[in-house]
């Protein structure tokens, strides 16, 4: 499905929905706290010194914006509106970041783009080595560009005598995302980690003194919550918050082909981004015409208007990671593999999750996260798939889980006192520059180039953004 269609198809649904929906039933949030939820040191207001609180204190006390009603604008009263606009609004307006890019060559010969804010970090007196970092990762074919990214970034990295956060952000952008080249036989997935394990390689040598928090969107929060889950206390992360994140991918999908709205508009709008940056990089994943990866390759890109799952079946499940976990069968056992609703009981550190109850991609949400004592789950009544656009905000791109995940990023890199000791394996630079971690030699990342100064706000040609 190419980009005008999509966009006249969406456009069409938008007017259908203004006519044929209701209205939210409910404004009010929930909020799902485990029954005996960890508890961390915090510092103490004004006094110095630090204390010991429960998670719950500390969000009801510090987050409060996650207990405030969603009510959005006017003209986006349903999870449909929300999420079209999020698609086919024009945000390259509102909130704009710079960043400033590093490539990163990774031990497969694959390729992974760092995109960091602010640029002038070095004239900022305010960033000091140990000032916390946002580590961002994005929805499904997405990248820094996105407005979802930038709505929170934007703020963030605000010197606080602005009213910003004054940390440092950096964003990884998957393998053929936002203008990052594809050099290896292989593509990037919901629930491969070592890409992630590889940019923090890099992030947590460079700046060893800084708490990492992570942040993701979507596709992004899958892969940061099967890398807390996998590593459990061996994470680099110090804290995590994750939007809309599709938790079961398999449940998902059957809902989504299960009505004509899930199958003719939303997967094939994400089949169909996926097939165009498929079809962008078909030359560096198919170099070697015998390589499995560039024959799964060679057959996505006579797909026409693949859904989501078609797309998966043929290339994702074969080329979204390396042996023995890839290939997968099929794409149901590539789904049932790279879920996170099992795996969220696992994660080790403080983490929140926020999704929206009409979201029509994300349909299932693991609400009481296993009993994990370190996550706390939020449920909007409403705001789509990556919306949240609220009303009485600052304009049409506010969104309603700005505050509430700076409000968080605030409690966790302010607030908490960290153990800053490294966790997983040592890292170390072996004799030919590569990043390496004892104990993973598999992971290795060596850095390329700095590309110089990138707009943010400007997007990729091709691909719907939003998804």
């Amino acid at each position: 499905m190419g980009p005008a269609f999509s966009l006249c198809g969406l456009g069409i649904m938008a007017t259908f929905f203004s006519v044929a929906s209701s209205k939210y039933p409910s404004y009010n949030t929930t909020v799902k706290f485990p029954s005996k939820p960890t508890t961390l040191v915090v510092r103490k207001d004004g006094e110095g010194g630090s204390e010991r609180r429960s998670l719950r204190e500390l969000v009801e006390a510090r987050v409060p914006s996650v207990f405030k009603d969603f009510r959005p604008l006017l003209w986006l009263f349903n999870g449909h509106l929300q999420t079209i606009y999020c698609v086919l609004g024009d945000f390259s307006k509102h909130e704009k970041v710079w960043y400033k890019r590093t490539y990163l060559r990774l031990a497969d010969g694959g390729t992974l783009g760092l995109d960091f804010a602010p640029v002038d970090d070095k004239s900022n007196p305010y960033l000091r080595d140990d000032t916390p970092i946002i580590v961002v990762q994005h929805g499904l074919s997405g990248g820094s560009y996105e407005s979802y990214v930038r709505a929170i970034l934007s703020r963030a990295i605000l010197p606080k005598e602005k009213g910003g956060l004054g940390y440092r952000a950096v964003v990884i952008n998957f393998r053929g995302c936002a203008g990052v080249p594809i050099t290896s036989p292989r593509f990037y997935s919901a629930g491969h980690t070592d890409d992630t394990r590889n940019a923090l390689l890099y992030i947590a040598n460079r700046f060893p003194k800084a708490p990492l928090l992570a942040l993701g969107f979507s596709l992004g929060s899958n892969v940061i919550t099967r890398y807390l889950g996998e590593e459990k206390e061996n994470a680099r992360f110090h804290a995590a918050c994750a939007l809309a994140c599709p938790w079961n991918l398999e449940d998902n999908n059957d809902r989504l082909q299960n009505s004509y709205l899930g199958k003719h508009i939303y997967s094939k709008g994400m089949g169909g981004n996926l097939l165009n940056l498929l079809k962008r990089h078909y030359k560096g994943l198919s170099a070697d015409p015998d390589h499995y990866v560039a024959q799964a390759a060679t057959k996505a890109i006579a797909l026409k208007s693949p859904t989501l799952e078609e797309f998966d079946n043929t290339f994702t499940r074969i080329a979204g990671g390396p042996p023995p976990v890839f290939p997968f069968p099929s794409s149901r056992d590539y789904y049932r593999h790279m879920s996170t609703h099992h795996i969220v009981r696992e994660v080790r550190i403080p983490f929140l999750a926020i999704s929206a109850a009409d979201d029509p991609v994300v349909r299932s949400v693991p609400m009481d996260s296993g009993g994990n004592p370190y996550v706390v789950m939020g449920l909007t009544p409403g705001g789509g798939h990556l919306g949240w656009f609220q009303a009485g905000g600052t304009g049409n791109a506010d969104r309603w889980t700005t505050q509430p995940v700076l409000e968080w990023l605030k409690l966790m890199g302010d607030d908490v006192v960290h153990d800053l000791v490294p966790k997983g394996g040592r890292i170390f630079i072996d004799d030919d520059g590569w990043f390496r971690e004892e104990g993973q030699l598999h992971l290795g990342c060596k850095e390329l180039s700095e590309e110089g100064i990138i707009d943010g706000s400007g997007g990729e040609a091709g691909i719907l953004q939003g998804l």
